[in-house]
């Protein structure tokens, strides 16, 4: 393990005192449906998992202007669209509070899996998956494309798969919840990532493979 125990019982504790109660349950349940999900995909990762988990909404309630000091030191600035897309840029000044308040989890997969959760990228990394999936799925999640993506993804008992099953299973449900998201932003009139855009015909190409 990169990170004991103790260190992860710390980091939550000190994560619960900068959140709101309601981001807080929300953030707990992530990291337990983390462990879920690892516990099926990648068991030897359970330690990332929960850190990135306890880490991917940091900075979730901080203003566009905090978002923006942080992405710039960090040495990048927003762009107008930027600025329009602002339920996205928690994911990366959290990068850049890990790296200036939580040094000792600034570990390359923590920092991408947290980076990547909302928006996602071609070629995710299982961790990477695994947290954004998380996010989207934890049992706090109520509306109703959460709870139809929850559903989804359990209902077809994917503990009973076989190894190679179990994966196309997951990469099915991402490409489902891009196409949620998809179709959400287009029917808010919100601008789209093309980040986002990228995981979903990555995925759609590991598909066809």
């Amino acid at each position: 393990m990169r990170f004991s125990e103790e260190s992860l019982i710390a980091l939550h504790d000190s994560v619960r005192e900068q959140m709101s109660e309601y981001r807080f349950i929300h953030t707990a349940e992530v990291e337990k449906m983390a462990v879920r999900l690892g516990n099926l995909y990648a068991p030897d990762k359970l330690d990332i998992l929960r850190a990135a988990a306890l880490l991917h909404d940091i900075t979730k309630e901080y203003g566009i202007d905090a978002h923006a000091e942080l992405i710039e030191r960090g040495g990048e600035s927003l762009s107008a669209l930027d600025r329009l897309s602002y339920k996205t840029l928690h994911a990366r000044s959290a990068v850049e509070l890990i790296k200036e308040k939580y040094g000792d989890f600034a570990y390359s997969e923590v920092l991408d899996a947290v980076r990547y959760h909302t928006t996602g990228r071609a070629d995710m990394s299982v961790c990477e998956m695994i947290i954004y999936l998380a996010d989207y799925i934890d049992d706090s999640r109520k509306f109703d494309d959460c709870v139809k993506l929850r559903n989804y993804f359990w209902d077809a008992h994917p503990e009973n798969m076989s190894a190679e099953q179990r994966e196309e299973h997951l990469l099915r449900t991402l490409l489902l919840s891009f196409d949620m998201t998809l179709t959400s932003l287009a029917q808010e009139g919100s601008p789209i990532s093309i980040e986002t855009v990228s995981a979903r015909n990555s995925i759609i190409l590991s598909l066809k493979r």
